[in-house]
């Protein structure tokens, strides 16, 4: 836009990310009638392979040879990898079993789960505002708990699993593509074991190769167009947009899927959206402050 302010990429790699993220229940659907670990099977195999033409066409041999030749990133990368399969495989069970709108809370608790992490394991402070988001977050999962008569395991399971998972990528010094070709690679052992002794893919008349072979982009693709943005947009930008994922869940969940809500989810639903409207307002409030001492 000539003369006027021009929009920053990272905005645009962000919302791309995080659309692709929301609209994935309905491609997981598409995959039907797939179990769920021939799916993810499929979805490490073929990430993979994408990922491997990608770090050979941009040169990233020596980078990857580092990493190999260093048993604590190798470490580090292992149990990333098995946080993030692990978090496939229940995201797939939750679309594929019509629990959509409880996978998306998951991702709504998700930044709520960082903060408590950023403050146990990294020693980050919590100011009052965010402590009352955590605690608000908390109480919403504490109600749908006594409610449902236990814990609302398929969000918690999403929320931890990827809230460790970004917690050891962003301590652990690999690059993006670097990274997901490592944890992927020591995933694929498993995912082609599946598929050759127990998966079901040749026999069920599922979805053709062109989808499957798809699987693997829609895989690699949004955290690759992730960590793009996050070279180019503040964190704090970057967390709010992350809302947009569940949200584009949710409504797949009820306008779309025909899921039905209860009143006490949807109060759960209620609390956390209060929660993460506070701690947007709290995180804004610190970033001003920060900003105003510098400036002094």
């Amino acid at each position: 836009m000539t003369g006027g302010r021009k929009i920053n990429p990272g905005i645009a790699f962000g919302i791309a990310a995080y659309a692709i993220w929301g609209l994935l229940p309905s491609f997981i659907k598409l995959l039907h009638p797939l179990p769920a670990p021939d799916i993810l099977a499929h979805r490490i195999l073929w990430s993979l392979l994408l990922l491997t033409v990608l770090a050979v066409g941009l040169r990233h041999g020596p980078a990857l040879y580092r990493i190999v030749r260093t048993p604590r990133l190798l470490l580090a990368l292992s149990a990333s990898a098995s946080l993030i399969g692990l978090n496939w495989l229940f995201y797939i069970i939750a679309v594929n079993s019509g629990h959509v709108a409880e996978a998306s809370l998951g991702y709504f608790i998700n930044p709520l789960v960082n903060v408590v992490l950023g403050v146990v394991i990294l020693r980050e402070r919590l100011g009052r505002i965010e402590t009352v988001a955590v605690s608000l977050a908390g109480a919403a999962v504490a109600f749908l708990a006594i409610w449902q008569g236990g814990l609302p395991y398929i969000p918690l399971i999403l929320a931890f699993t990827f809230a460790f998972y970004g917690l050891i990528r962003k301590m652990t010094p690999v690059d993006a593509l670097d990274g997901l070709l490592v944890e992927t690679s020591i995933l694929a052992p498993a995912a082609l074991a599946w598929l050759m002794l127990a998966g079901t893919t040749l026999t069920t008349g599922g979805p053709g190769w062109p989808l499957l072979a798809a699987s693997g982009v829609v895989t690699a693709l949004p955290l690759l167009l992730f960590a793009a943005a996050a070279k180019r947009i503040r964190y704090s930008d970057l967390g709010l947009l992350q809302y947009l994922s569940p949200t584009l869940q949710l409504t797949l969940a009820v306008f779309v899927y025909g899921e039905k809500l209860h009143a006490a989810q949807i109060a759960a639903f209620v609390l956390i959206w209060i929660a993460l409207a506070i701690y947007a307002v709290g995180t804004s409030i610190r970033t001003r402050r920060a900003a105003a001492v510098v400036a002094d």
